[in-house]
């Protein structure tokens, strides 16, 4: 519609050039039905000419002109057919109704089309609203306003400007396009194309948008900010960048009364190479420094790893938590469990549900219903389970060592967060196997710097046809294999292939060495004490020997005992098979015990399998409390005299 009404108009300024000065009255021209001709209201002068089927109305000064509900003001205007007016003066005026007024040095208006082109220094006032540019297009029919020259807006503390744009003054929106730009207080902005409502002061993002704020930019190619309510959503591409942290999500909103922004669908957070939070939707509480992921939740810091269904983390009082199945990574250590919840501020944590602990640099497993941790000392306290007991796994010379307690401690002997020595701690009832051996005691504890399991409490240990019982009972590893079981005070060694007749060896202490997880030696040192089945060649029984002496070495082939080296004086005969009780030739404190030995990994859970004599009585040292570091027997057995004793047949 613009073309054609420039064209009228320049037709109009030349014939004007050309014009003839006639009387100054008005002169009324028949027009159209529906066109309604534009009244003169008031002018100082006026002066009427007509050129070929044209006729002009010249008016000068405190000139006033009206159509239906629109209003012309201004110094000098010429009216064509009583319906079109060239305007001109310091501020021409044109007013529809009462909220609706624009400015400008010149106007062009098309009484039979309702519409008015205004040129230099426009001004369009719509209500609170203020359009400033240099040319405006005006529909008031549609009440469409239309610039392709750059414009501003003022709406209260907002500014908008853009080179091109529409503004729909009876909805009060606007379309910008073409370097948009939007300041206000609180944020700035930079658009390809923006829809903005006056009356909601709401920002609809219409292609590549760039929102700033202090030190904050978020990118989007759609979605909207609430301008009043300091409210936004950014789609398409969106991205967040403040300082060094980047997020990313499809859908990125900004509840600033509440401080929360929330990152949803395929949601990445990342700090620099510190930290990296992913999730389906991540949710930040910026006043209480709360961060919540929710969905395939992941987060990764400088220390740890920490993945779950969802994860709250409180920056504040530096607390987290996991729900749905979680894993934590530290290092070396992985935690998993259904539910986490962990203080860094008291250093405590707790898991609960399915928990599976592991440090992969000793090889160990621990697995729960509950466990208390600390992250920064490495303490970990393990109760329940699937079967109402904690269970370790650790691998011991290419086969799986399985043990139970009421309660299973862990914790790291140095201070250093990534050292490996590690501390555990049995308690009460403990239930060892192996394939190849299984113990019982009352507690327990190990050493990954010495690879020692020290059992207390009439521990008992089987391997194979061999059964070890003491007050006290330590398992030394070397290479992850079973290398020497050491018995102090109270040792007794019962070794029996047919449970008919028992080979028996009993002294204050013994070691036990074992090569290849099969026993090959034993020393007895002190009140050593044999009963001893010799075999033939084929198999059979020669007699029973039963000995004393001060200290013994026996050596072991197949699992039976090959040769006996007494010490000091020894005293003892080999005496027939028939001519011996056998019974009553059994040493004191022989207690053959098949029925608490765990048969199977199964065997370590449900009721207990054997019950304990009283602390302090034959007992050994009492079982260490709870988190306390026991100090343990030092060294191996004393050093063993030359031998004077027999060798035995067999």
């Amino acid at each position: 519609m613009v073309g054609p009404l420039r064209f009228r108009l320049l037709l109009l300024a030349f014939a004007l050039i050309l014009g003839v000065s006639l009387p100054a009255q008005t002169r009324q021209d028949t027009l159209p039905a529906k066109t309604q001709r534009v009244n003169i209201d008031n002018a100082s002068t006026l002066e009427y000419k007509r050129v070929g089927e044209n006729t002009y109305q010249k008016l000068i000064g405190e000139v006033e002109l009206s159509q239906d509900s629109i209003y012309m003001y201004c110094d000098s205007a010429i009216i064509q057919n009583n319906t079109q007016v060239f305007a001109l003066g310091d501020e021409v005026l044109i007013q529809q109704g009462d909220s609706l007024a624009a400015f400008a040095d010149t106007l062009y208006y098309d009484g039979t089309l309702k519409e008015a082109e205004l040129i230099g220094n426009v001004v369009l006032i719509n209500r609170e609203r203020k359009l400033f540019t240099e040319k405006l297009h005006y529909d008031l029919n549609t009440k469409i306003a239309t610039y392709n020259t750059p414009a501003t807006i003022t709406d209260g503390e907002t500014q908008l400007s853009s080179n091109r744009g529409y503004y729909y003054t009876e909805i009060d929106e606007i379309y910008f396009k073409d370097s948009v730009v939007v300041i206000n207080p609180e944020f700035q902005l930079r658009a390809d194309t923006l829809k903005f409502n006056t009356l909601t002061q709401i920002a609809t993002f219409l292609g590549p948008t760039v929102m700033r704020s202090d030190s904050t930019r978020v990118y989007c190619e759609d979605g909207f900010y609430d301008v009043e309510n300091n409210l936004a959503e950014f789609r398409q591409n969106a991205q967040y960048i403040r300082g060094n942290q980047r997020a990313t999500a499809d859908t990125i909103r900004y509840d600033g009364a509440r401080g929360i922004y929330t990152l949803d669908g395929h949601a990445e957070f990342r700090e620099g190479n510190r930290r990296e939070a992913t999730g389906d939707l991540i949710r930040y509480d910026e006043k209480n420094d709360v961060t919540i992921l929710e969905g395939n939740a992941f987060f990764r810091d400088s220390t740890q790893t920490i993945r779950g269904e969802s994860i709250r983390y409180d920056a504040k009082k530096k607390i987290y938590k996991t729900t749905g199945r979680s894993r934590v990574e530290d290092g070396p250590q992985i935690l998993q469990a259904d539910d986490i919840d962990y203080s860094e501020e008291a250093g405590l944590g707790l898991a609960s549900g399915n928990v599976i602990w592991q440090d992969t640099s000793a090889n160990l497993t621990i697995q729960s219903a509950y466990a208390e941790y600390n992250q920064n000392t490495g303490f970990l306290k393990a109760t329940g389970g699937l079967r109402g007991r904690p269970l370790l796994i650790t691998l011991i010379d290419g086969d799986s060592l399985f043990m139970t307690a009421d309660t299973l401690l862990s914790q790291r002997t140095d201070t250093i967060a990534t050292d490996s020595s590690r501390l555990l701690q049995a308690y009460h009832d403990v239930r060892i196997y192996k394939t190849d051996l299984q113990a019982l005691c009352d507690s327990l504890a190990y050493s990954t710097v010495d690879s020692l399991f020290r059992m207390f409490r009439a521990p008992v240990i089987w391997s194979d046809t061999s059964q070890f019982t003491a007050d006290t009972i330590h398992i030394q590893l070397a290479n992850d294999q079973l290398d020497r079981i050491l018995l102090y005070n109270n040792s007794f060694i019962i070794n029996s292939p047919d449970e008919l007749f028992f080979n028996q060896i009993k002294g204050k202490n013994i070691v036990a060495r074992f090569d290849s997880s099969e026993l090959r030696k034993m020393e007895v040192i002190g009140n050593a004490e044999s009963v001893y089945y010799p075999l033939d060649d084929a198999g059979a029984y020669i007699g029973v020997n039963k000995t004393l002496c001060s200290e013994m070495n026996i050596n072991f082939g197949n699992n039976q005992v090959r040769e006996i080296i007494f010490f000091n004086e020894p005293e003892g005969k080999l005496e027939p098979m028939n001519a011996v009780d056998h019974d009553a030739i059994k040493l004191v404190g022989f207690d053959w015990q098949t029925e608490p030995r765990p048969k199977s990994r199964d065997d370590l859970f449900g009721p207990r399998l054997r019950s304990l004599p009283l602390p302090g009585i034959g007992t050994g040292t009492r079982p260490p409390p709870d988190r306390e570091v026991v100090t343990y027997p030092e060294g191996e057995a004393p050093p063993q005299n030359k031998p004077t004793g027999v060798k035995p047949r067999g």
